[in-house]
């Protein structure tokens, strides 16, 4: 029997090479995943490095409804990080891909491997703006305030714009 759908949201970074294409096409490999059932994309931005260093990052936010365990789409997601050459020399190093596991339904999971929520999810202007943009109430003016000071700019007109 297969398991109900679970709501889950990726944050997408990228800030090596073609940033804009490797967001874009990891969006396409997500909505390709194996027990992938709907998938919603943020308009991209462009934000300054936080707690890193390199070039000007590219981000968005996908909501996926997954019949995956989280544990099974954190695998999914580091083999679409993988594919894009993704390499971990040090942390927060420059990359060419990277996908958080930010939110799965009303999880809550602490193991080594993974912790959901993203421990600083909240604390991410790249990451609240385009989530807003997906499931606005997840996101309160309190917390868009509170990272009002870090650089993030849309790259694309409102989803409502797009044609």
């Amino acid at each position: 029997m297969e398991r109900a759908p679970v709501a889950a949201f990726i944050g997408l970074g990228a800030n090596l090479g073609d940033a804009v294409a490797s967001v874009r096409q990891a969006i396409q490999a997500l909505a390709r995943s194996p027990g992938t059932r709907a998938c919603t994309a943020s308009r991209l931005y462009r934000s300054a490095p936080l707690d890193a260093t390199g070039p000007d990052f590219i981000n968005a936010v996908v909501r996926l409804d997954t019949t995956l365990t989280a544990p099974a789409l954190l695998q999914a997601l580091q083999a679409i990080e993988a594919a894009a050459g993704r390499q971990r020399p040090y942390r927060n190093a420059p990359r060419t891909l990277d996908l958080d596991l930010l939110l799965f339904g009303t999880a809550r999971i602490d193991s080594a491997r993974l912790t959901v929520p993203h421990p600083r999810w909240h604390q991410r202007a790249f990451v609240l703006r385009p989530l807003a943009e997906l499931a606005p109430k997840l996101v309160s003016a309190a917390l868009l305030q509170a990272v009002a000071d870090q650089a993030c700019e849309p790259l694309e007109p409102p989803l409502e714009q797009q044609a």
